[in-house]
């Protein structure tokens, strides 16, 4: 099947982006280089197209005692402009996807990965209850990513609002760049900077205006490709690579969205299980030492024997060496353990660090 496109196709083919095929779109994988466009987030600041993204909205009497079965977070603690980070599991406790709830007051908006969209979708479907409403609007809306130390200075000049007031995981409604917008200070690069939902027929015309109003930043437009390096630099996981139906979130490391004390959802019996009795593995952070790359699928190796495998592995540009993301059983994952990757039947020497790998200077 041919993949959709985003309603600014047209824009990054004008911008000479590299185009790939990812989570059934045409995406920008790179438009003047990886290592460029990571360095032009962690310095100054990028913009991304992150339209593939799916959006579900949820409404009723009822909206949030389902968010609340059905994800792992506590919907409770959500209130009127807030955000919150979570995840969905299976009953077996392995993970559905991670996304991002929002609340509009009664009504929820629930951002899901593009790869998983129609599998949420239908798993929120067989469970829906009496009292909710499920609304699959993905292709209404554009979603940008603006991310970086002037991401706010950039945007304040076309916004209705002021963003200074808007803290971490919080958004508001307003006007930017003559276009209604939800305006979130979310991210995964571990910079400051806001993720932007706008009506999908208008993103082009607020897309230049963000590239011109960040003109005095040298803003660039970022690909999949530094994206991945900006989120694997913080650990943030990757679905699909870092976490699947076969792994929970307590080995994920994701025990902290994961709120066994709020009463039942689905999953949670499972996770409570792997909690009492601790996980047999664990998600790490690890550098390689000297030359060579892990990548995921890669075996990790101790004294000969596997105990683990690589979920993701890059060059950290910030870095300037190997890290790599990668479960291990225990006690294999205590920082300081030294381990080998497995790259193509030689061993490279790496050890397990403290994650994250990059810490934001500001």
């Amino acid at each position: 099947m041919e993949p959709k496109k985003t309603a600014l196709y047209d824009t990054h083919i004008n911008l000479g982006a590299k185009m790939v095929e990812f989570a059934g779109y045409w995406m920008p994988v790179q438009y003047s280089g990886i290592k460029e466009e990571h360095h032009c987030v962690r310095n100054s600041v990028g913009i991304f197209d992150v339209s593939h993204m799916g959006e579900f909205f949820f409404s009723g009497e009822k909206a949030a005692d389902f968010l609340q079965k059905m994800t792992l977070n506590d919907i409770s603690k959500l209130q009127l402009h807030r955000a919150q980070y979570s995840g969905m599991c299976y009953d077996d406790g392995g993970l559905v996807d991670d996304l991002i709830v929002y609340c509009f007051g009664d009504t929820y908006m629930a951002i899901v990965n593009a790869g998983n969209l129609q599998k949420d979708y239908d798993w929120l479907q067989q469970h829906l209850a009496a009292g909710v409403e499920l609304e699959d609007r993905s292709e209404e809306f554009s979603l940008f990513a603006v991310q970086g130390r002037h991401a706010e200075a950039t945007l304040q000049k076309l916004a209705d609002i002021d963003l200074s007031e808007i803290k971490f995981y919080w958004f508001r409604e307003g006007v930017l760049a003559g276009e209604k917008a939800f305006i979130a200070r979310t991210g995964y690069t571990g910079e400051d900077g806001f993720e932007i939902g706008v009506d999908a027929a208008r993103s082009p015309a607020v897309w230049n205006a963000i590239l011109e109003a960040g003109s005095e930043f040298s803003i660039q437009p970022i690909g999949l490709a530094a994206r991945d390096t900006l989120r694997l630099e913080m650990k943030y996981s990757l679905y699909g690579n870092d976490i699947d139906q076969t792994t929970n979130p307590i080995e994920a490391g994701l025990g902290w969205i994961t709120k066994v004390d709020k009463g039942d959802f689905v999953g949670r019996d499972a996770i409570m299980k792997v909690k009492e009795a601790g996980p047999s593995r664990k998600l790490v952070g690890f550098e390689v030492k000297g030359r060579g790359l892990a990548r995921h699928g890669y075996p990790i190796m101790k004294d000969g024997a596997e105990i683990g495998v690589v979920t993701s592995g890059t060059f950290s540009p910030s870095l300037e060496k190997g890290i790599g993301l990668g479960y291990v059983n225990i006690p294999h994952n205590e920082i300081g353990a030294t381990i080998e990757i497995s790259v193509r039947g030689k061993g490279i020497a790496a050890e397990v660090v403290k994650t994250p790998f990059y810490q934001r200077p500001y």
